[in-house]
């Protein structure tokens, strides 16, 4: 199923202001605090006119209820993708799924402006897909998320990975209540692609540099932007690969396991402090793997 959607016009005003303030973080003015927010790190504050900053606590307070629902709840490991259109986020996940466990269940929710093209792909891999369409939104936010999740057995869900709206601005102050936020670049948006957009590695754990086997014919240095990265967010995860043909995803799929092991332990605290009051769900005989 495709989710068409629109926002109401004082909520898209408010929005829209959001933007632009991040456009003008991207372009080197300096506004708001220099981490965005990102799920289980830091508060809320970010430094906005009252709407803007009231908009953004619904949107963290959404992102936190998403991430009590779909990971302590239901046990899954949830993975969102962020980066331009043309980076390779899709190329990147459909890898994932290829290598994954044949009893691993997979879940997509898809973020685009239209279409259903990496929908379609995904299902053809045998994933589960939720495809929202934003219109002329650039970016998901929690409550797509909550609606995509109806298309789903989340009982039966292992991993869920977000592909969000092809954007390097816009989802920047929007979590959606994932265990990681991976930033997909890649060598044909040029080696300054980072210095452009801080904010938004700021608000990421980790980063992919795709497409390295044609970084020297389109005259990108990948040492200088992975140095890039590190120098906006010193010791982040940065990782490199030609998703084209399976290069580097290894270590990318080792990190977000790592990932999910981190978490597991609190899902299992979860449901042994709800077990008796209800909240706890039963997965009966499936077993959430993800090694």
């Amino acid at each position: 199923m495709t989710y068409n959607h629109t926002y109401d016009s004082p909520l898209q005003d408010a929005i829209g202001r959001i933007v632009d303030r991040l456009v003008d973080a991207s372009r080197g003015t300096p506004v708001g605090p220099a981490k965005a927010h990102r799920f289980g790190h830091g508060d809320h504050d970010h430094d906005a006119d009252d709407a803007e900053a009231d908009i953004l606590e619904q949107f963290a307070e959404q992102a936190d209820d998403l991430h009590e629902q779909i990971v302590h709840e239901h046990g899954i490991f949830v993975a969102e993708f962020l980066g331009a259109t043309g980076a390779g986020k899709t190329r990147l996940i459909e890898r994932l799924i290829d290598r994954a466990p044949e009893e691993e269940t997979i879940g997509v929710i898809v973020g685009d402006v239209a279409g259903e093209d990496d929908a379609t792909r995904f299902r053809e891999r045998g994933a589960e897909v939720a495809n929202v369409n934003t219109g002329k939104e650039c970016h998901l936010d929690p409550g797509l998320v909550e609606d995509a999740l109806t298309e789903f057995d989340l009982d039966a869900l292992d991993t869920l990975y977000i592909e969000n709206v092809g954007n390097m601005v816009c989802p920047a102050d929007f979590p959606l209540g994932a265990q990681a936020r991976v930033l997909v670049v890649s060598t044909t948006e040029g080696d300054d692609v980072v210095r452009k957009h801080p904010l938004l590695f700021q608000a990421c754990d980790a980063t992919v540099i795709n497409k390295t086997d044609i970084a020297d014919a389109v005259g990108s240095d990948l040492d200088l932007m992975e140095s890039d990265v590190r120098d906006i967010v010193p010791g982040m995860e940065v990782f490199r690969t030609d998703a084209e043909h399976g290069e580097g995803v290894d270590d990318l799929a080792a990190f977000l396991e790592d990932r999910g092991h981190a978490h597991a332990h609190d899902h299992a605290a979860y449901v042994e402090k709800t077990a008796g009051h209800g909240h706890a769900h039963d997965h009966g005989e499936h077993t959430h793997t993800h090694d």
